[in-house]
């Protein structure tokens, strides 16, 4: 799965031992959080949703830039 410069830095800010849990991380900062971020978040998460764990598992994530 790709991911944009922006979605892979929020999965870092949020990125624990498995997809679900960084999933659930996500979505409780989404409160908290402005329209443009929760709109990049709800992207996030679906495009997680889509992944299986195997292939979160092996994805590697770092924070990227431009």
């Amino acid at each position: 799965m790709n991911f944009s410069v922006e979605e892979e830095n929020l999965i870092c800010m949020y990125h624990t031992s498995d997809r679900r849990r960084t999933m659930a991380r996500i979505l409780a900062a989404l409160p908290d959080v402005d329209t443009e971020m929760r709109r990049l978040a709800n992207g996030v998460i679906a495009k997680l949703e889509r992944m299986t764990d195997a292939a979160f598992d092996g994805q590697r994530f770092g924070f990227a830039s431009e």
